[in-house]
C-alpha cells in the first residue's frame, strides 16, 4: 500500500496540489462549502492512481485543493463506501494520500438518519462516538504494522479539544447542535423497523454508511479529526415513513449552511 500511496501524492503534487494543513470530507448532498473555496487545483478521482471511483450519482467524485477560512485545505467531494463494492481499504485510502500529502486536521461531514427521538431532520450532531457494525476493520490486513501501530486506541476518536471549539462555535451562531453516538452500517439498504430498535438499544444517537471506517484509519494515522452529521430522516420504528432520497438531499441542504459556518470558523481557529 506504501507504494501505491507515494504514486497518487506524487501525481497530486506534480498537478498543483500543495501541502495542504486541513482535510475536509464531504457527504451526501453536502457540497456548497466549495462556494467559499480558493480553488487552486482539482482532480476526478478516476484520474488519480490507485483511486476508487465514486459510483453514487450524489456524490461527484473529486478531489480539491484551495484555501478556506485563511489555511490551506483538500476537499473529498464524494466518498466510498463498502456498499458500492469496496473494500475498507479502498474507502480509507484518500485519507492516507491526505495525510501524506500533509494535513494536520481532519474534518468529516456525512448524512445520517436521527435515532434519538429529541433529534429532529434538518438539525446536526457532532459525533462524539460511534459504533462500528460495518462488520470489518480498515485496519485488519497484512502488513498493517508498517503503516502505523496495529492495536490503535479508540477511547477518543474524536478530538476533545476540536469538538469543545465547535461546540462554542454552535452557541455563538445560535446553531441547533446536538451530540451523540453514530452508528455505522454497510447499506444500502435502510434499516427495518426492527433494527431501528436495536440501534437504539445499543445506544446509537443516528445511523449512516460511511465515516467510521475513515474515522479508524484517522486515528491509524494520529490524525486529529472531527465529524458532523447533518440528520436528514427522523427513524422512529413506530411510526416509520418508507425512505424517500429526494427528500433526504433537501434535508442535508436545508441544514448545510449551520455545517459550512461551524467548519469555517473552526478552520479560522485551527
Amino acid at each position: 500500500m506504501k507504494k501505491y500511496i507515494k504514486q497518487a501524492v506524487e501525481f497530486l503534487q506534480q498537478r498543483g496540489f500543495g501541502t495542504p494543513e486541513i482535510g475536509i470530507i464531504l457527504g451526501t448532498g453536502l457540497g456548497k462549502i466549495l462556494e467559499d473555496v480558493e480553488i487552486e487545483a482539482e482532480m476526478s478521482y478516476n484520474h488519480i492512481p490507485n483511486f476508487p471511483t465514486a459510483t453514487v450519482e450524489f456524490h461527484t467524485g473529486k478531489l480539491i485543493y484551495g484555501t478556506l477560512g485563511g489555511k490551506k485545505v483538500i476537499l473529498m467531494q464524494g466518498r466510498f463506501h463498502v456498499y458500492e463494492g469496496y473494500s475498507l481499504q479502498d474507502v480509507t485510502f484518500p485519507v492516507r494520500v491526505m495525510k501524506h500529502l500533509g494535513i494536520q486536521q481532519l474534518l468529516v461531514s456525512n448524512a445520517s438518519g436521527a435515532i434519538n427521538s429529541t433529534f429532529k431532520k434538518g438539525e446536526l450532531m457532532l459525533i462524539d462516538d460511534h459504533i462500528n457494525l460495518q462488520g470489518g476493520s480498515p485496519l485488519a490486513i497484512k502488513g498493517v504494522e508498517k503503516l502505523g501501530e496495529r492495536f490503535v486506541d479508540m477511547s477518543a476518536p474524536y478530538d476533545i479539544e476540536m469538538n469543545k471549539k465547535i461546540e462554542v462555535i454552535a452557541k455563538k451562531h445560535n446553531i441547533n447542535l446536538h451530540k451523540g453516538v453514530y452508528a455505522s452500517v454497510v447499506g444500502p439498504q435502510l434499516e427495518t423497523r426492527a433494527e431501528y430498535r436495536y440501534l437504539k438499544i445499543i445506544g446509537a444517537d443516528a445511523v449512516g454508511m460511511s465515516t467510521v471506517p475513515e474515522i479508524i484509519v484517522a486515528n491509524h494515522l494520529r490524525l486529529p479529526v472531527v465529524a458532523i452529521s447533518v440528520l436528514t430522516d427522523e427513524c422512529d420504528p413506530d411510526n416509520l415513513q418508507p425512505v424517500n432520497i429526494s427528500d433526504i438531499i433537501a434535508q442535508a441542504g436545508k441544514a448545510e449552511p449551520d455545517m459550512i459556518t461551524l467548519f469555517t470558523e473552526l478552520i479560522k481557529q485551527l
